[in-house]
């Protein structure tokens, strides 16, 4: 009898440390998840400020707009505006439809730039057929 009861005491301190261990294990788990979920956000972070440089550095070393007329200043265009046509002349094309993600223009209509918008006009009249506002950089 003694004997059995000294197995059961001893049985019952070992089924306790074995679940500590185990628990244990679980913590260091859950540290580590976390750890791997803070270094995911920290290279999202980076990615972003790369991201974020990048645009700028483009935007840095883009040509500037120069206005066909002096003292001219920017007011936005919409569809059917009528260009005057030192607005749409060679110099302001946009040949390089798929960095700007445009579709390729009809005929007699050109994608060209207007500030910081890039402008689909019909160059037989210089009416707008379509307008897609801060995206040349």
């Amino acid at each position: 009898m003694r004997r059995l009861i000294l197995l059961a005491a001893m049985a019952a301190t070992i089924v306790p440390t074995a679940a500590i261990a185990q628990q244990r294990d679980w913590r260091h788990d859950r540290t580590d998840v976390r750890h791997d979920r803070r270094d995911i956000r920290h290279d999202r972070r980076d990615l972003r400020r790369d991201r974020r440089d990048y645009r700028q550095d483009r935007h840095h070393f883009r040509s500037a707009y120069v206005a066909p007329y002096r003292n001219w200043s920017y007011r936005p265009v919409t569809i059917g505006y009528r260009l005057q046509p030192a607005f749409y002349g060679s110099r302001y094309y946009i040949s390089d439809y798929g960095m700007y993600h445009l579709r390729t223009p009809g005929r007699w209509q050109r994608w060209v730039r207007y500030g910081d918008d890039l402008l689909l006009v019909n160059i037989r009249t210089g009416r707008v057929l379509d307008v897609i506002h801060y995206r040349y950089w």
